[in-house]
This record gives structure tokens, sequence and C-alpha cells, in this order.
């Protein structure tokens, strides 16, 4: 039995075997894993408030709340957190993005994302809509992705948001990453969203995670946080696969591991972001380059480069298609975007987990980087998929 209690497909010259059936895990480790899921569900919302309101008093996280918070009929204990842009005038419609937040499907909350997503309302004029869904242990997949479904089904209808239903897009952090993936790809959401934007996104649980491991650069020159010899989901990603997924469950569903959707499921725009220090990166950086009808790298190939630093607060755009890229087929109809943001970790534009690093140094160069993603993402919108119709 593989590692996470999954079947394992035979190993192929030059590929790294797929674990494709979740199977039965000991009882002992069963236990273990479930204590830990439901300490983290419980503890967690604790400590982020305590982290929050320290960050506050302290003047680390800037104040974000949303304009309206709310729920539907449809989901009544799930509720949205909508910010508007001050530039909004009475009437207008305007584009949207709805997020969706990450936690490795157990833990997290649309609150998260605040920060995030007042900059970029604010940054880009955009209608912002934070989600939420029902997490694991006890809701399992597929529960998450149409809980999603029903949300944006009632977002979309909703008559009091000046949103512009023709400009539409969707977004996830990490697990949010992958559910933007998967609920765009049902039938009653994909005609209405214009393009996706998966950041830091897991996009293949049939890759085992020992190996995903191996794929991204390590950089101990960095120091810090960011120079760790570990990646930090490791300790968790067994964990929370193991509370998300059923046994018998295929991993290779296209609902599940978006990397094995067609490019025709999925919105016709897709901009993939990740990070180099991620264990997460290079299945990505492969799913990216398989929509884009580019050479997928290896299972094998490691993201990135480990013997180059790009430097405090930047960017590579330029020169380096291990770093960024974008593809445009069919005169404008499809395009595909690939970003890895260089030395940089895992969530790093997410304020709660910035200050939980305790490093400033990590911390300054995050808050650049997410200035620059955010607005690297909200222009590549509004100039193509989102962009507004001449008459």
């Amino acid at each position: 039995m593989a590692e996470g209690g999954v079947s394992a497909e035979p190993t192929r010259a030059g590929v790294v075997a797929r674990n494709l059936v979740i199977k039965q895990l000991p009882l002992g480790k069963r236990i273990r894993y479930y204590a830990a899921a439901v300490l983290l569900s419980k503890l967690f919302p604790v400590l982020t408030a305590v982290v929050e309101r320290l960050g506050r008093l302290l003047g680390y996280i800037s104040a974000s709340a949303p304009d309206i918070v709310k729920s539907y009929p449809a989901r009544k204990n799930l509720t949205v957190r909508i910010f508007i842009p001050p530039s909004a005038t009475p009437g207008a419609k305007l584009p949207t993005l709805l997020t969706i937040h990450g936690g490795g499907f157990l833990i997290g909350s649309p609150s998260d994302n605040d920060a995030w997503n007042r900059q970029f309302a604010d940054a880009h004029s955009f209608l912002v809509v934070a989600l939420d869904y029902r997490k694991s242990p006890f809701f399992t997949f597929p529960t998450p992705v149409y809980d999603l479904e029903a949300l944006i089904a009632c977002v979309l209808a909703d008559g009091t948001l000046p949103l512009d239903p023709a400009r539409v897009a969707v977004a996830g952090f990490s697990a949010g990453g992958n559910l933007s993936l998967a609920v765009s790809q049902l039938p009653s959401v994909r005609p209405r969203i214009r393009a996706a934007v998966p950041v830091y996104p897991v996009v293949d649980l049939s890759e085992p995670s020992a190996h995903k491991l191996l794929t991204r650069p390590y950089k101990p020159r960095l120091g810090g946080f960011r120079g760790s010899p570990a990646d930090f989901l490791k300790p968790l990603i067994g964990v929370f696969n193991w509370a998300y997924l059923d046994v018998g469950q295929r991993t290779d569903d296209p609902l599940l591991s978006p990397f094995y959707a067609s490019p025709d499921a999925l919105p016709s725009s897709v901009f993939i972001v990740a990070c180099e220090l991620d264990m997460l990166a290079a299945e990505a950086w492969r799913m990216a380059c398989r929509l884009a009808g580019k050479p997928v790298p290896s299972d094998h190939a490691v993201v990135g480069a480990e013997d180059h630093l790009a430097g405090h607060g930047k960017l590579i755009t330029q020169g380096d298609e291990r770093y960024a890229w974008e593809v445009v087929l069919e005169g404008g109809k499809r395009r595909y975007r690939w970003l890895l943001v260089p030395d940089t970790t895992h969530a790093f534009d997410q304020e709660g987990s910035r200050q939980v690093a305790l490093d400033p140094v990590f911390a300054e160069d995050a808050v650049e980087k997410t200035k620059l993603t955010i607005d690297l993402i909200g222009k590549w919108l509004l100039d193509g998929p989102l962009k507004v119709e001449e008459a």
C-alpha cells in the first residue's frame, strides 16, 4: 500500500507512480488523523482570532473589513463577504471576482482573505465576493464543490449587488485554488465564469506527497522562514488528504484533481500563480503547460531555480519561462498564463501567514510581492477575459 492509504499505479520509466484509489488506513493511524483533524478544525479559528487581534493591536494587520456580510437560503449557514470598491458609482455594474479561501479543505474561513480581497477590490475597482464551504472531516469531497455551486448561483442572481454578470471570474488560494477549478467545471457554473485564477493550488491529489517535496527548490541562503530545509505543509498534508477523501475515491477524478480536466471543461482563460518554495508548485506548473499546449515538464523536474535568488520584493516576469509566460490561442478566445513567485512560500500573500512566520524579512518581501501579483492578476483580467466589449 502506498503512503496515505492509496493503491498505486505501477511505476513507469520516468513517471512517478500515482496513488489512484483511496484505501483504508490502519486503525491506529486513522485514530491519530481523526484526532488531529478535529483538533485543527476546532482550534484553528481560535488561534486565527487571537493572531488577528494581536496583529491589529500592534499595527501589523490592516483594517480590511468587508462592506457586506450575508447568507442565502440555499446555504444559510455559510456566509459570503462582499467588498465594494470606494470608486464604485451608484448604478454601475462592476467586474466581479469570486474568491475561495484555502486551508486544506479542513480549516480556514472567508475572513482569512479579507486583506487580499480588500486590496484587490480597491486597486482594480472590482466587486469581490468571498465564498465559503463546509469542511472536512465531517463534509468530504465533493460537498465543498456543490456548496460553492449553490452560493455562486445565489450571488449571480442577487440583484442588490453591483455586479456585471458578463464579467465574472473566480480565484482561490491553495485548497481554494483547487475548488475554483473544480466548481468552474460544473455545467451550471462554467458558462458564467470567464476566467479562473488558482493561486498556489493543489491540482493533482494522485501524486504522492513525498514526491512533491522533492520537486521544489530549497534555498538556505535566504535564511529565516524561507530558508527552512523543510516545507511547512509537510506535517499537515497527510491529515488534510485523509480528512477530505473517502475510501474508494478515485484521485484522478477531474473535480478532485483538476490536472486531469480537459481544457474544454475549464474556463477558457486560466492564470495559475504558484510559489517557488512550495511543494505544490510543480504540479501547478505541469498543469499550466498542459493547458497551454507547451511541453509538460517531467515528474522529476524541479520548479524554479535552486541556485538563483530574484531579489527582495521582485518578480521575474520576462526572459525566463520557468517563472512566467502567457499563451494566447484561437485569436484571444483562450488565454493561459503562468507566474511562479520567486523565493517565497505557500500563502505568502496572506496577512495571517506572514504573522505566524515571525520573520520580518520574509514579511516585507511578501508584502511587496503580494502587491505585484495583485496588480498582475487585475490587469490580466481587465485587459483580457473581462475586457469590456466594444459596441
